[in-house]
């Protein structure tokens, strides 16, 4: 069964709404990833994240060992437009690349402006798994008290997602994505600390 463009994308847009309002709950979309049928090196996710949030209006930059092929495949399923990171509305940060451009699509992707901070970018990251572990402690609106979760990453990129996030309403939302279709968002006003083992 193909991806339906109109019910699967809605469904997806709801999930990641509810996701970028309660940071730290993990919603899956296996169902529409499975109905994703290209040859790729990615995550299905990670397509049906690109269509849903890609248009003819928006741009992207795509950070893989295959940027150009991809970009090319991206192109022409949504008719988006490439964008260096600087510019880009949506930054995708796939699981190949090298794990420096984590760091790179932080620190130089657009973070708004006071008149339109809105216009900041989204960076996208493919992970290893995403779990409820208490690797990482949540805090911030839309989280009651605190929320716990372990995300399959180089923890460096904590660091620079704090820092690009320090003037706010400027900074950059986050949404994460694991291999099995498991998805976090992190919105700029969420702070993270990494769990003291004793």
């Amino acid at each position: 069964m193909k991806l339906d463009m109109v019910h699967d994308i809605q469904r997806v847009y709801r999930k990641v709404v509810d996701c970028m309002s309660k940071p730290g709950h993990i919603n899956n979309i296996c169902e529409e990833a499975s109905r994703i049928d290209l040859d790729i090196d990615f995550y299905n996710s990670t397509v049906v994240l690109m269509l849903m949030l890609l248009d003819p209006e928006v741009s992207f930059k795509i950070f893989s060992i295959n940027e150009d092929k991809i970009t090319k495949l991206v192109n022409q399923l949504t008719y988006a437009k490439a964008e260096t990171v600087e510019n880009a509305n949506f930054i995708f940060v796939l699981r190949d690349t090298e794990e420096a451009n984590i760091g790179k699509a932080f620190e130089r992707g657009y973070e708004g402006s006071l008149i339109d901070p809105h216009s900041s970018a989204t960076i996208i990251i493919e992970s290893g798994s995403i779990t409820k572990d208490k690797d990482l402690i949540l805090s911030g609106p839309g989280i009651k008290d605190k929320n716990y979760v372990t995300i399959d990453l180089p923890h460096n990129w904590i660091e620079k997602r704090s820092l690009k996030n320090t003037e706010y309403p400027l900074g950059v939302d986050t949404i994460i994505v694991d291999g099995d279709s498991n998805l976090l968002c992190l919105p700029r006003t969420t702070e993270i600390l990494k769990q003291v083992v004793k």
